[in-house]
């Protein structure tokens, strides 16, 4: 009899272990926290790392400053990428990156946008450029904000070296994210904005004005790491897979340079 209680305590305790234990997929599912611009690009990467049963990845799309300052007030991500180094800088100096998990990922370029419907066919960007003749009597360039959007600092950098900005700096529509920017030019709402290469390429309401010289503003980096405190493994596992044959074949799909 009490051999018989014994075996059956062991099952029951065999049963509430397996009962309760976590799925095991469940180890392995990640929040990315990720640039706006890498919209299209990073959802079809997902899916691709999803259907390889590596685990499920939950995608959050912002601009990389208000990323960075939900990641600071313990938004619970894994990864972090960025559509500059200010912002992956950012975490970096508050201890808030796994050690070593950090690499350049990307690297893109600005452009000015006009509506499909535009007049405007092209334009030469120059320190000779009118920009408020593009503009208009009312019109306002549309374009993320300057002061913390990464691409509304990459075109203001470049709008200044060019001797541009003194133009338009009382005229910004100053977007939340590029992808928001894109979207007044889309709608006809700016007649101008600036955007990165690869959100124009997305959008069919969109025509490509100009793109912006190399040497008029800072490098355009992605960073990519892991957030401390997070499914280490897992997060690791992502990034790498970030830069694996078939995720870089839909990066360069969307225009981004693959580092």
């Amino acid at each position: 009899m009490a051999r018989t209680l014994k075996s059956l305590g062991v099952a029951v305790s065999l049963f509430l272990c397996l009962g309760f234990a976590r799925p095991v997929s469940a180890a392995t599912d990640i929040t990315v926290f990720a640039a706006a611009s890498t919209t299209n690009a990073l959802t079809e990467i997902a899916k691709i790392y999803e259907n390889g049963k590596s685990g499920k990845v939950a995608l959050s799309f912002a601009s990389s400053s208000t990323l960075a300052k939900q990641i600071e007030s313990g938004a619970p991500a894994d990864v972090f990428l960025s559509a500059d180094t200010t912002w992956m800088k950012y975490l970096e100096e508050r201890n808030l990156l796994e050690p070593g998990s950090r690499s350049e990922l990307l690297g893109n370029r600005i452009v000015f946008i006009v509506p499909v419907s535009s007049s405007v066919q092209s334009i030469t960007v120059s320190p000779q450029l009118d920009l408020l003749e593009l503009l208009g009597r009312d019109g306002r360039l549309s374009v993320g904000d300057p002061a913390h959007v990464p691409v509304g600092r990459y075109a203001k950098a470049a709008l200044e070296h060019l001797k541009l900005w003194t133009q338009v700096e009382n005229r910004i529509a100053p977007a939340q994210d590029v992808r928001a920017g894109l979207v007044l030019v889309e709608r006809a709402e700016s007649p101008l904005g600036i955007v990165y290469a690869t959100d124009a390429a997305v959008s069919d309401k969109v025509r490509v004005a100009d793109t912006f010289p190399l040497d008029s503003h800072p490098s355009i980096d992605y960073p990519v790491a892991a957030i401390k405190g997070s499914k280490r493994d897992a997060a690791l596992a992502f990034i790498k897979f970030l830069s694996a044959p078939q995720a870089k074949e839909i990066w360069a799909k969307y225009g981004f340079e693959v580092k």
